[in-house]
């Protein structure tokens, strides 16, 4: 009996990218690309949508980054495999990644035949990090765990979205939001917005893309 195909979704926000994945990809009997999407809250619909084995996604997206993506779309489908492929290699995007729930993490050039071999092993239930990265993604310390809705709220101060903006948005109470504002502030011990932002882009919690 033949193995199952892999389905997988791609995101990213550069349409060229996409269609180097999909025909790398597609060129590998028993995986099909099932749906594209260029940015965050999109790669979150169509996950839930066309029900992908493997989301295979930038970190560095429009409206949402990655991490909060595969956050989103993890809460809805956890059986879903998300690898994370990226220019970042810091070590704070590799962690906040993985902390996320991805499976995976490549470097962007690493194009070869690795995609290929790590969406494979991803959808079998692996985990899959660069080789490049060695260790720093372990050794790096953790941030503060926030919650998904806490990283939305996030991602948008760094936009330098207001209160306001931010409940319209997120269809939230302004009175809502300043509760999360201060949350995330008391877990990262930072005391002013400024701060909080320049910490939120160091350590690759939010996308400045």
């Amino acid at each position: 009996m033949p193995d199952p195909v892999i389905t997988v979704l791609l995101v990213d926000d550069h349409g060229l990218v996409r269609r180097g994945f999909r025909r790398m990809l597609e060129d590998e009997p028993g995986i099909q690309v099932v749906g594209e999407a260029s940015d965050g809250n999109d790669a979150v619909e169509a996950a839930a949508r066309l029900h992908p084995a493997v989301v295979v996604m930038d970190f560095a997206l429009p409206s949402m980054n990655g991490a909060v993506a595969t956050r989103c779309i993890l809460k809805a489908r956890p059986e879903t495999a998300v690898l994370i492929l990226s220019m970042h290699s810091e070590p704070s995007y590799v962690r906040t990644c993985l902390d996320a729930g991805a499976r995976g993490y490549l470097l962007k050039n690493a194009m070869d035949l690795e995609l290929v071999d790590a969406v494979k092993r991803v959808a079998a239930g692996g985990r899959v990090l660069d080789q490049r990265l060695g260790s720093l993604a372990e050794r790096e310390e953790d941030a503060a765990s926030l919650t998904t809705r806490e990283l939305e709220v996030l991602q948008l101060i760094v936009l330098g979205r207001s209160n306001k903006e931010i409940a319209a948005v997120l269809s939230l109470s302004a009175n809502t939001v300043a509760v999360h504002r201060a949350n995330i502030m008391q877990a990262l011990d930072i005391h002013n917005t400024a701060e909080l932002v320049v910490y939120a882009i160091r350590k690759g919690l939010v996308s400045i893309a």
